[in-house]
């Protein structure tokens, strides 16, 4: 029996539903589906993280962390961050542990962006961006990436800058794409918010994924921007356990102080057993400089797998995620295409109108390879038996 309320409620989001990740899941699991749809790994993480974990619950560490993060774990973060990109953060004051990396963007957006104001934004994107800058009482600003290269038009970003400007939110690498920014994108973006009060708020949870040899183009690598930037990042997605939900932020102490005090009220502090284990674990600096190669090898396994396929692969220069274009052979929206690849051929993608707000159909569908072996070989080999329709 269905409990229902007599309470009459006025909705936020009036047009926010399920998110399509839940919708998909749903689906693939009614058909057992091979599942190259979750931008999450199905593997194991390093045995040396559980052991970490659990040798800090035996020891005792179960009750609250600091409000900002374990000591030990921002020192960690901060010599990381001074070592690849060149920008020294203060432990005290510029460094904060977030219980997830969606829980820094929440923080970062509802602390710094206030009623009236103007984010832009970048599609496709992220599904959580938009939302939250609505429930601000602020407006999201979107600017469509060129399809199909994903580039930033930055003509269009400028003439989308207005006095209410506060905030653009920038994700390198990107999902769902696979692009990163280049050093002239830094460039374009420093020139276009220098003398103003705009915060750069850039979502790098795929730092460490980058491919072929190509270094990542992070705010905290040029100085101009760094003065201007939160950077959101995700100890799940760097040591393959998402479902932990622990991430950190990185800002300039004025930005930092009203972020922590959204992050004070909301969550108060991250999983305690989880920061030390990732404190220990951050002692070896192999566990994230090996992760683009780690990466890069599913991703070329699946570019090789699928060459057979009446797909059209686009690059994917980092992240987890390759592009397929479909539009030579079939005239079907990307959401039909997922289903059909779904209930007939048994594997599970993302359609990428989901990742827009208009839902744009630009006749691509989303795949994860950050997967076993045996997935991404039995993902491929059903995504080979497609048929042309």
């Amino acid at each position: 029996m269905t409990l229902r309320s007599s309470v009459r409620t006025r909705t936020k989001l009036p047009d926010v539903g399920t998110t399509i990740f839940t919708v998909i899941g749903q689906l693939s699991s009614q058909h057992n589906a091979i599942n190259l749809s979750q931008g999450a790994p199905n593997f194991a993480c390093d045995a040396r993280l559980v052991a970490g974990v659990t040798r800090a619950m035996e020891e005792g560490h179960n009750q609250y962390a600091p409000m900002t993060g374990l000591r030990a774990l921002k020192e960690r973060i901060g010599d990381k961050i001074a070592d690849l990109y060149g920008t020294r953060y203060d432990v005290d004051s510029e460094i904060l542990i977030t219980a997830s990396a969606s829980e820094g963007l929440y923080s970062a957006i509802s602390g710094l962006v206030h009623p009236g104001d103007e984010v832009i934004y970048f599609e496709p994107s992220f599904d959580s961006y938009a939302p939250i800058v609505r429930l601000q009482g602020a407006t999201p600003v979107a600017i469509k990436l060129t399809v199909p290269d994903f580039t930033v038009n930055w003509d269009e970003v400028r003439a989308a800058i207005t006095p209410r400007t506060r905030m653009i939110i920038i994700n390198t690498p990107h999902n769902p794409s696979g692009k990163v920014f280049s050093a002239d994108d830094l460039q374009q973006l420093a020139a276009l918010t220098r003398n103003t009060d705009i915060v750069i708020l850039s979502d790098e949870v795929y730092e460490h994924v980058v491919f072929d040899g190509e270094p990542h183009h992070g705010m905290a690598t040029h100085p101009q921007l760094a003065e201007r930037s939160v950077i959101i990042s995700s100890f799940g997605k760097t040591f393959h356990v998402t479902g932990w939900r622990v991430g950190y932020c990185v800002a300039p102490a004025e930005l930092m102080d009203e972020i922590c005090k959204v992050h004070q009220f909301l969550m108060f502090s991250a999983d305690t057993p989880m920061q030390y284990a990732f404190a220990e674990h951050m002692n070896d600096p192999q566990t994230w400089l090996a992760l683009s190669a780690f990466y890069q090898r599913k991703r070329d396994l699946l570019q090789t797998l699928l060459a057979e396929s009446p797909f059209r692969l686009l690059p994917s220069q980092g992240s987890f995620f390759l592009l397929a274009d479909y539009s030579h052979f079939s005239d079907e929206s990307d959401s039909e295409m997922v289903k059909r690849l779904i209930v007939d051929h048994g594997v599970a993608t993302i359609p990428l109108s989901a990742f827009y707000a208009d839902g744009t159909d630009n006749k691509l569908i989303r795949l994860s390879f950050a997967k076993d072996e045996a997935t991404l070989r039995a993902g491929a080999a059903a995504l080979c038996q497609v048929k042309p329709r």
